[in-house]
């Protein structure tokens, strides 16, 4: 026997058990999505390896440690995405997209060479939202209340919103400049991520989660004191208009994200169920990245959703049904297997979104029940020798303490639109 080949680390199979929460998070929030006018656009997954260094940052960690770059025959350095937005601003530049206002919205794995662990993967899924060509507070907000949307239309409570406003490209570079001063004065207390920072990006030393550094963390100067006007009622009007549209929000002054792109309005929704890897939606304003990836200067902001860490949250509630099927027909008379499938095949023509389950290969009747038992449907439909004959069907309620019905082949379309409520077709 050959070894068995296994999935690569931290590229994780998405089997049947998992795959209704995902659907129910996809079409979830593809429908807020298209409430708000959003469009889809698919992008490769594939880019040229400048893309990233130049929007996410040559200095940061996700460029320095984690992509999955390779040269290809041509001799091209190329990478497996990590992230969504580049892509994204990169293709309305190249379209001429960039031009007008859009609102658009994608979905699809990024990669990452991280350590594996519950939350964080090699392989993992962003639903991602991009709008270009809209530069007050109003679509930071508007994003937001995507958000929120999503949420409760998935049921999810305890999320928290932290927000916080990194100013323009000048401010900031003006409080880098003060923060360094800090942090080289306290050398000895940074661990080895923070004084591999310090020069390159110490923005981010900031956003440390190590214990030991929190109260040098808290003591360094704050970059809301470096703000500059612009920047300063933008954000006043962002948390305006939260409040007025009652979203509860924390002003978290050292949330910086981890993206070079970013300026001004930075967000995260978060969540205390999921252990260190918390945060399960981040975005914010990058204004300067259009132009700084050839187009021109161009206001525009977006989030992205991490899909496993949601799909984490919605395991530990109710299980979905919408994918099980609504019946199943066992086929107990011999040599029926063809009428059956003929049958099937006429139900899902009439009624619009019936889920029916065909039994094949056989088996005794109670061999069948079982199996319609254990696929979750709601009905078992029995076609036996007696019901062949007589032009009817069986009808056993699985998730009831129910008789068992006869229902004529002729009116079984509208018997089970009125036990299942659906559209006849």
């Amino acid at each position: 026997m050959q070894r068995l080949i296994q999935s690569i680390r931290g590229m994780n199979d998405v089997l049947p058990d998992a795959t209704p929460y995902w659907r129910l998070l996809e079409d979830t929030a593809r429908e807020v999505l298209a409430a708000y006018g959003y469009q889809e656009v698919r992008l490769p997954i594939v880019e040229r390896t400048e893309l990233f260094a130049r929007s996410i940052g040559e200095v940061t960690d996700i460029v320095e440690k984690e992509m999955y770059t390779f040269t290809d025959r041509n001799g091209d350095s190329l990478t497996l995405r990590p992230e969504g937005t580049a892509g994204c601003v990169r293709a309305v530049i190249e379209s001429g997209l960039a031009r007008s206002e859009q609102r658009l919205w994608y979905q699809g794995p990024m990669f990452r060479h991280e350590r594996p662990q519950k939350g964080r993967y090699r392989q993992f899924h962003q639903f991602g939202v991009e709008a270009f060509g809209l530069e007050g507070p109003d679509v930071d907000a508007e994003q937001i209340l995507i958000g929120a949307r999503i949420w409760r239309r998935l049921g999810l409570e305890g999320l928290t919103l932290e927000v916080n406003s990194l100013g323009t490209p000048a401010a900031r570079a003006a409080y880098r400049a003060v923060l360094v001063d800090y942090l080289r004065a306290h050398f000895d207390q940074l661990d080895e991520d923070g004084q591999r920072r310090l020069e390159g990006n110490p923005l981010r030393v900031l956003d440390s989660k190590v214990p030991e550094m929190q109260p040098l963390i808290e003591g360094a100067p704050r970059l809301a004191e470096y703000l500059d006007e612009s920047s300063r009622i933008h954000f006043e009007g962002l948390l305006e208009m939260l409040e007025r549209a009652g979203v509860a929000y924390r002003v978290n002054p050292r949330l910086v994200r981890g993206l070079d792109y970013y300026e001004k309005t930075v967000y995260e929704w978060t969540t205390d169920r999921l252990g260190a890897q918390g945060t399960v939606c981040a975005g914010g304003r990058y204004d300067g990245l259009v132009e700084q990836l050839g187009g021109r200067r161009t206001p525009a902001a977006g989030f992205a959703i991490g899909l496993e860490r949601i799909i984490a949250l919605l395991e530990a509630g109710a299980q979905p049904r919408h994918h099980l099927p609504h019946a199943y027909l066992v086929v107990a008379a011999a040599g029926a297997e063809t009428e059956a499938l003929r049958l099937a095949e006429d139900l899902r023509e009439a009624l619009g979104g019936l889920r029916l389950v065909v039994n094949c290969g056989g088996g005794s009747l109670k061999t069948q029940v079982k199996r319609a038992d254990r696929s979750g449907a709601e009905l078992a439909l029995i076609l036996g020798d007696e019901e062949r004959a007589r032009g009817e069907v069986s009808v056993k309620r699985l998730r009831q303490d129910a008789p068992q019905e006869q229902v004529p082949l002729a009116a079984l379309g509208a018997y089970l639109a009125g036990v299942l409520g659906l559209a006849q077709g």
